[in-house]
């Protein structure tokens, strides 16, 4: 049993057409990529995935359980991290952990616990009495994965939790969600930084204009599109998926270069 399957998926908001037909199969214990650029539909499948959009055709299921007609049993699987730092400015992190427990059944000595394991798992124990505003960019997104996985969730879904990071505390990101993944969980990534998809992901899907263009891991992508590959600007490195993207797509370079790419260190 797969942990998503995603089946026809088609969104449209007035007369922009945000998916277009999406056909996604995620694995159990996978690290799974959604890489495109700004606007090409990623953030509207994971919403659909997570019931906050309902799509106008097609179907998902999440651990063979229908996120329409079996909703509360496909959500009770699943944790979202989003893009924005939704927290209180000021409240203590600490009782930010412990109130998200609440909200999923948990009495307060459950709550307390977990919320105590995830802060020192994640470096913010220490900063537990202090309100978000005091925390760094990277404790900030640190918050955010934890908080999300009060839950204990078998499948995590992130929403690009690295944008508008420096390079140092990205790459400190990666080895914590990294380690997350080693311990069994489901990990969908949506980004637009083509090195993140290529240091995190066992599989990639691309979609572009709200479709998937392709979708397997990076080295076969890189293998498969790059071989006869045109002429390139020099801005794309060639046998990248920068360069699958623009070979794939027919892009103008000048549009794939409007990318966030992450410097290869």
């Amino acid at each position: 049993m797969n942990a998503i399957e995603i089946s026809g998926i088609k969104k449209s908001f007035q007369n922009v057409h945000a998916l277009k037909g999406v056909d996604l199969a995620i694995r159990q214990g996978e690290f799974f990529g959604l890489l495109g650029p700004n606007g090409a539909g990623k953030t509207t499948l994971i919403s659909a995935i997570m019931g906050l959009v309902r799509p106008d055709a097609g179907t998902i299921q999440v651990m063979g359980y229908d996120t329409r007609r079996q909703a509360f049993a496909a959500k009770k699987l699943m944790a979202l991290c989003p893009q924005e730092i939704n927290v209180h400015t000021y409240f203590p992190i600490q009782k930010i952990m412990e109130f998200q427990g609440g909200f999923y059944g948990f009495d307060r000595k459950t709550s307390k616990q977990r919320a105590e394991e995830l802060l020192k798992r994640f470096g913010l124990w220490e900063k537990r009495k202090v309100g978000k505003v005091k925390l760094s960019g990277g404790m900030q997104r640190r918050l955010m994965i934890a908080r999300s996985l009060m839950s204990d969730p078998k499948i995590l879904i992130l929403d690009e939790p690295t944008a508008g990071v420096d390079v140092e505390l990205r790459h400190e990101l990666w080895d914590f969600l990294k380690k997350i993944n080693q311990n069994g969980r489901t990990i969908l990534l949506t980004t637009h930084y083509i090195e993140e998809a290529e240091q995190l992901c066992g599989r990639v899907a691309i979609i572009h204009e709200g479709k998937i263009v392709a979708c397997d891991a990076p080295q076969t992508l890189i293998s498969q599109h790059t071989q006869k590959a045109k002429p390139i600007r020099r801005f794309v490195r060639p046998g990248t998926l920068e360069e699958v993207f623009v070979n794939l797509t027919g892009k103008r370079m000048e549009e794939a270069q409007q990318w966030e790419i992450a410097p290869r260190l």
